[in-house]
C-alpha cells in the first residue's frame, strides 16, 4: 500500500498551527487571569477601605466601646445601584455595634497585616442566595480590652461584568494576532515552497548527459543540502552504471562482430567451393563458428541476468548445493569424456543447503567447469568439491592445468579478459561467476589447487536454519 502524496507546505502549516493555537490560547487565558487578578485586587482594596472607615468610627469611653455612624458612612453602603453592600461590627462577646444582617463566616482566602496593623481576611460567602466577597478585619482600638470584628461584604455583579468585558476585549486582539500569525505562516511556508520548487527546477535542468554532481550551496537552500547530496550520490551511481553499460555494449559488439565476420567468410567459402571435401570443411568451420557464437550469446544473456538491477528481488530459496553440483556434472560428463578429462565429484550426496537462485547456481558450476575444460590440461583432471566447515559452505573447482598466475588473479574476473592462455573462450566465464557470487553474498577466491592447477572457490556465508 503506497502512501498518499503530501504537501510540504501542508506539513509545515500543520506543524505550525497547533503550537500557534496552543500559544495563543495560553496567552488569552493568561491575560484574562492576570486582568481578573488585578481587578480582584482593586475591589478587595475598596472593601478594605470600607472596613477601615468603619474602624475609625469606633471609640472607647469609660471602658465601653461605642460607635456612631455618620451620614457619609451610611451613604457608603447605599450608593451602589449595581451591587449590594453589607457591613457588620461586633464586639468580642458577639454584641453587634452596627449592621442589620448577620454576615456569615467562611474559609479564609488571604490574610494580611503586620504586628501593628489590623489583621484582615478575605473570603467568599453566600447571602440571600447571592455570591458575595467578604473582608474581615480584627482591630483593637486604644483602651479596648478585646478586639473588635468588622466585616464588609459586596455582591460580585461588577466583578463579573468586568471579567466579561476583559474577555470580550481580548477576543478581537487575539483574533487579530491569530490572523496575522496565519498570514505570516502562509507567507513563510509559501516562500519555503518556492525555494524548494526553485531547487527542484535547478536539479531538473542539470546536464544529465555529463551526470556531473551539483554544488549544494548553489543548487538549494541549506535545509535541502542532504537531498542534493543524495541526488549527487544517485548521479554517481547512474554515471557508474552508464559507464559500465557502455563498456559492456562496446565489448559485446566487438566480441560478436568477430565471430560474425568469421561466419560470413566460412559461408562465402562454402558457396564458392566446388570440391565437396573443401565445401564440407567450410561448413564444418561454419558450424564451429555458430557453436562459439551460441556460447558467447548464452554467456552474454547470463551476465545480463546476473547483474540485473532488480537483484534484491531475486527469488532466493534453500537449495541443496550437493545435489545441484552432482546433477550439473552428470550433464557435463559427455563433454568431459570427449575431451579426455577425468571429471569427478568430492563431497556428500545431499544435505548441503544454501540460500540461492537454482538456475544461477547451475550457471556458476557450469561456467567453472567449462573454464577448466577450456584452459586446463589436455586429458587432465577436474574435481568439483562441496563441503561445509565452520558454518560456511564451500564450492570448489580444481584442475591440474597450468593454473592462474597470482599477478593475474585480480584481472581474470574482468569481462572479456582472456590473457595469453589460449583456448576458445570468450572471457566471460569468471566474470559471470563473480557477478553471481556477489548476488549471493558469497566470497570468490582464486588460488592453486592440490592437483597443481587452478582452484576457484565460492564460500557462502552460512547455512539456512
Amino acid at each position: 500500500m503506497t502512501e498518499a502524496p503530501y504537501s510540504l507546505r501542508g506539513v509545515l502549516l500543520r506543524r505550525l498551527w497547533l503550537p500557534l493555537l496552543v500559544l495563543l490560547l495560553a496567552s488569552a487565558v493568561g491575560s484574562f487571569v492576570l486582568a481578573r487578578h488585578y481587578a480582584e485586587q482593586v475591589y478587595d482594596r475598596w472593601l478594605l477601605d470600607s472596613a477601615m472607615s468603619l474602624a475609625q468610627l469606633i471609640e472607647v469611653r469609660e471602658d465601653t466601646v461605642h460607635m456612631e455612624i455618620s451620614p457619609a458612612v451610611s451613604r457608603m453602603f447605599t450608593w451602589d445601584t449595581v451591587d449590594r453592600i453589607y457591613g457588620e461590627v461586633t464586639r468580642a462577646d458577639g454584641t453587634r455595634l452596627y449592621g442589620a444582617a448577620v454576615l456569615p463566616g467562611g474559609t479564609a482566602l488571604r490574610a494580611e497585616g503586620a504586628d501593628d496593623s489590623p489583621v484582615r481576611t478575605y473570603y467568599d460567602a453566600v447571602i440571600d442566595g447571592q455570591d458575595v466577597r467578604v473582608v474581615q478585619v480584627a482591630t483593637t482600638p486604644p483602651g479596648a480590652a478585646a478586639p473588635i470584628l468588622i466585616r464588609v461584604a459586596e455582591t460580585r455583579t461588577k466583578r463579573l461584568r468586568l471579567e466579561h468585558r476583559l474577555l470580550l476585549a481580548s477576543v478581537p486582539l487575539q483574533g487579530t494576532i491569530l490572523l496575522l500569525a496565519a498570514c505570516l505562516a502562509w507567507s513563510g511556508t509559501g516562500a519555503a515552497a518556492r525555494h524548494t520548487n526553485g531547487a527542484a527546477r535547478r536539479l531538473a535542468s542539470a546536464p544529465l548527459d555529463a551526470l556531473a554532481p551539483l554544488d549544494p550551496r548553489e543548487a538549494a537552500p541549506r535545509e535541502l543540502w542532504p537531498a542534493v547530496d543524495a541526488f549527487n550520490q544517485l548521479l554517481s551511481r547512474l554515471s557508474a552504471m552508464q559507464d559500465a553499460q557502455q563498456r559492456f555494449i562496446s565489448n559485446a559488439a566487438h566480441q560478436l562482430r568477430t565471430p560474425l565476420a568469421g561466419l560470413q567468410i566460412e559461408l562465402e567459402s562454402a558457396l564458392i567451393e566446388h570440391d565437396p571435401a573443401a565445401q564440407r570443411d567450410a561448413l564444418a568451420g561454419l558450424l564451429r563458428g555458430l557453436t562459439r557464437l551460441r556460447h558467447l550469446t548464452h554467456q552474454l544473456l547470463i551476465l545480463s541476468r546476473s547483474e540485473d538491477t532488480a537483484g534484491a528481488m531475486l527469488a532466493m530459496r534453500p537449495v541443496d548445493l550437493a545435489v545441484l553440483a552432482r546433477d550439473e556434472l552428470e550433464r557435463l560428463m559427455d563433454r568431459a569424456v570427449v575431451a579426455g578429462v577425468d571429471l569427478g565429484y568430492e563431497g556428500p550426496d545431499a544435505g548441503v543447503m544454501v540460500m540461492g537462485e537454482p538456475q544461477l547456481l547451475r550457471e556458476t558450476i557450469s561456467n567453472l567447469v567449462d573454464n577448466a575444460l577450456r584452459y586446463g590440461a589436455l586429458e587432465g583432471m577436474i574435481t568439483v568439491s562441496v563441503e561445509t566447515t565452520q558454518g560456511q559452505t564451500r564450492l570448489s573447482v580444481n584442475d591440474d592445468g597450468p593454473g592462474i598466475d597470482p599477478s593475474l588473479r585480480s584481472q581474470v574476473t574482468e569481462r572479456f579478459w582472456r590473457g595469453d592462455a589460449g583456448g576458445d573462450g570468450c572471457g566471460l566465464g569468471l566474470a559471470i561467476v563473480a557477478e553471481i557470487a556477489e548476488r549471493h553474498r558469497a566470497t570468490l577466491g582464486i588460488g592453486r589447487s592440490a592437483l597443481g592447477g587452478a582452484q576457484v572457490t565460492l564460500a557462502f556465508p552460512s547455512r539456512p536454519g
